[in-house]
């Protein structure tokens, strides 16, 4: 969870977190696959759940989770059977809704179903949350699904998210997905799929999760950040390429003001205004301005990955927002894919390198965009 999310009080709009969400919007497609495979008595033991960051793959997982937990049965019982034998409730065929009311949901909601294993990461010795799930988050796993369930149905295991898991963790995940053991559901929340182990994302049946549609995104943003106008919640929904949850984190951060900076900042080129340079670099490193540094990285480096894909689709400018479209001819006319890609790696790298060595934030801002105007300089 973010740090605002976890600021945020029981009044408040922003989206709760998945385990405790009721609501799902979009993806009808992904959530029929998985109400028809668990009807189908033919359920995949593991799914790799995957998709964009922001778009809802936890809150489809825990929907999932909940839904299979309802309907608790006796092992030779038919799976479309409720926990005391009559038929089980479907609001709506296709639906993996459960009632906020129900006993199964605020079980799961607080943390006290007892088929219900989470495991994200864990904490230090020092009480902080850790980097990665290392092995002693998922040990207990193997064990946990081993037993019978509790009230005669399955036994379920949330990885939210499964990238982080270091390659300790991952291998103790791939010995209980050789073996699983008969009604365990194991499913593995993915941000980048690519960095898990080929073997895991052998095992398990794949579930791709796209970006949400600009109305669905709209529709949300109206929701979760109610009193937006119509251009800033337009221009957000674009953004944040079909991400309701970087959409909401962008808003909450002032991320429009900063995208514009950052636009405006570009759009000096090819000569670069220093002067602009400093002024903003030492506005977005300043002394307790972490949101806004992270939130500064992410925005560039979403307009510079957006006009690598422009010119690397043939489509140019015509696939970007209208706000790009004249800072891309600018830029991408005079600079060749290679360059772009090589500028990319070594401004992610340094990005990425910024907090975990400690570097000067203001530094590092100045190198990242003398780093764009050399490439810009020499084409």
């Amino acid at each position: 969870m973010s740090e605002r999310a976890a600021k945020k009080n029981d009044d408040d709009p922003w989206p709760p977190p998945a385990r405790v969400n009721p609501d799902f919007v979009g993806h009808a497609e992904c959530e029929q696959g998985l109400y028809d495979a668990f009807h189908s008595n033919r359920l995949a033991h593991a799914w790799l759940i995957s998709g964009p960051k922001g778009v809802g793959k936890a809150t489809l997982a825990y929907r999932f989770a909940r839904y299979v937990l309802s309907q608790g049965v006796e092992a030779d019982a038919p799976a479309s059977m409720g926990l005391f034998g009559d038929e089980a409730p479907d609001p709506e065929p296709g639906s993996l809704w459960t009632d906020p009311n129900s006993s199964v949901f605020r079980r799961i909601a607080s943390g006290g179903h007892a088929d219900l294993m989470c495991i994200e990461r864990g904490l230090n010795k020092q009480g902080k949350p850790r980097t990665e799930i290392v092995i002693e988050d998922v040990r207990g796993i193997g064990g946990f699904l081993s037993l019978t369930a509790a009230e005669g149905g399955w036994r379920v295991v949330v990885i939210d998210c499964a990238d982080d898991m270091n390659r300790n963790a991952a291998n103790a995940v791939l010995k209980v997905l050789e073996e699983p053991p008969a009604r365990a559901l194991l499913l593995l929340i993915s941000h980048n799929s690519g960095r898990l182990l080929p073997t895991i994302r052998s095992r398990c049946r794949k579930l791709v999760v796209p970006g949400l549609s600009e109305p669905d995104m709209i529709d949300l943003l109206e929701r979760y950040v109610p009193g937006l106008g119509r251009e800033d919640r337009d221009e957000l929904a674009r953004l944040s390429e079909g991400s309701i949850g970087r959409a909401v984190d962008l808003a909450g951060a002032g991320g429009l003001n900063l995208y514009h900076d950052v636009l405006s900042l570009l759009g000096t080129y090819p000569k670069l205004d220093i002067p602009l340079l400093h002024k903003l670099a030492g506005n977005w490193s300043k002394a307790g301005a972490d949101d806004t540094f992270t939130t500064m990285s992410d925005i560039l480096l979403g307009i510079l990955s957006r006009f690598i894909r422009a010119q690397g689709s043939g489509q140019g400018g015509a696939m970007l927002p209208p706000s790009e479209r004249a800072l891309y001819g600018t830029l991408n006319s005079a600079t060749g894919l290679d360059r772009w890609l090589e500028v990319w790696e070594k401004i992610t790298d340094l990005l990425g390198r910024t907090d975990v060595i400690n570097l000067d934030r203001k530094q590092v801002v100045l190198n990242v965009f003398l780093e764009i105007d050399g490439a810009v300089r020499s084409a």
